[in-house]
């Protein structure tokens, strides 16, 4: 009986020391609990995660419950649009006649951003940062100093006009770059959209300065033209309600009011 009594104090001290806490064995000696040495992980810069695994799983959630939501009214829309155009009945008519224009027509760019000038008085910037030079002289009659050699009613779209040396190539008028780059009948090719609804274009360019919705001022720089073998001329069209107008009677309208 004895000794299974000392055996249980015995192994209840055993536990104290183990735990740290002094015994009346220890007859006045401290016992310190010895931190914990870093673990093979903590040693390469390798902590364990305390944040909530939950939180970041209903993040994940909300993002893929948004992805879904957006992937079923995107169907759904293709769905009415569908329905609104294999449909004759008149009630469908000014549906049909909104969609045609939303898919076909350009977005006003250039209005919205008169709009915005007329309301809060700041220009507004599409991409930051212009570095495009703005001609200094005098307003120009054409987007390039030189000779009308092909008029207006010679093709029915623009005018060719030849300048003598290299020449900034300048904006009409006020708007937004909605085309800059190549296309296949006028080459190096800018399309400004001013805030009428008409647009400008500005071909046959040796380099272009500006960028895809870059605002423009009146007369600025937009590119250059070098004459050569192979480019004499530049091209010059104005277009508005789908029509085509002469570059040259809106310009002498322009000069004299």
């Amino acid at each position: 009986m004895k000794k299974d009594i000392k055996h249980i104090r015995k192994s209840i001290n055993d536990r104290k020391k183990l735990r740290g806490i002094p015994s009346k064995t220890d007859r006045g000696k401290v016992s310190t609990i010895m931190p914990s040495l870093p673990q093979e992980e903590e040693k390469h810069g390798f902590y364990p995660n305390f944040i909530d695994p939950s939180a970041s799983n209903q993040s994940r959630s909300n993002a893929i419950t948004g992805v879904i939501l957006k992937g079923i009214f995107s169907v759904m829309l293709f769905f009415s649009i569908a329905i609104i155009w294999q449909n004759d009945a008149e009630i469908f008519e000014k549906p049909r006649q909104w969609t045609s224009n939303v898919l076909t027509e350009e977005f006003p760019f250039a209005s919205v951003y008169q709009w915005y000038k007329d309301s809060f008085g700041t220009p507004l910037s599409f991409i930051p940062g212009n570095d495009s030079k703005v001609v200094e002289e005098a307003a120009l009659a054409l987007p390039v100093s030189g000779s009308v050699i092909e008029t207006f009613q010679a093709n029915g779209k623009g005018i060719m006009i030849a300048p003598n040396e290299t020449t900034s190539v300048s904006a009409l008028r006020e708007g937004v770059v909605i085309f800059s780059g190549k296309k296949s009948d006028t080459n190096k090719t800018v399309v400004v959209q001013h805030a009428d609804e008409s647009t400008t274009t500005y071909g046959f360019m040796s380099s272009i300065d500006v960028h895809l919705y870059q605002i423009v001022d009146a007369n600025q720089r937009i590119g250059e033209f070098t004459p050569t073998e192979a480019s004499e001329m530049v091209y010059f069209a104005i277009e508005k309600n789908n029509e085509y107008v002469d570059p040259v009677q809106v310009v002498e309208v322009d000069d004299n009011p």
